[in-house]
């Protein structure tokens, strides 16, 4: 194999320590390395860092805010949003069942950025998908 499975995924952030409160305590993640320009979570297979951009970066406004393609996988949708419904957590709407079968529920993190939720079908879960 030339390349390895993916190893992090990047988030950016202008507000780092609101940015790291919210990932460790709403989202329940855990930190491995913080400084003042990253903290990383382990999410249990690729990690997750949230950088720091500085708000007069003029690709501060490209980066921050956006909607980041990070899906996060749970086992039932319904549990996982129980278990977070009494943290401070901005929904974009209902859970929605998907065309291949799974289900996605999006949220935005201090900054914006739009992470998902995502559940996937028993056939999918049962292959390693």
């Amino acid at each position: 194999m030339t390349v390895g499975p993916i190893e992090a995924a990047r988030v950016f952030t202008t507000r780092l320590a609101e940015a790291r409160r919210f990932y460790a305590e709403a989202l329940g993640l855990n930190e491995v390395l913080s400084n003042d320009a990253v903290v990383m979570f382990d999410t249990g297979q690729a990690k997750l860092i949230v950088e720091h951009v500085a708000v007069d970066d003029p690709e501060a406004s490209d980066l921050v805010g956006r909607f980041t393609g990070c899906s996060f996988m749970v086992a039932d949708m319904e549990t996982a949003l129980n278990s977070l419904g009494d943290r401070e957590i901005e929904w974009l709407g209902p859970p929605e069942r998907q065309g291949w079968g799974g289900i996605l529920s999006h949220l935005k993190d201090p900054d914006g950025n739009i992470l998902t939720l995502v559940q996937y079908p028993v056939e999918a879960s049962q292959t390693g998908c």
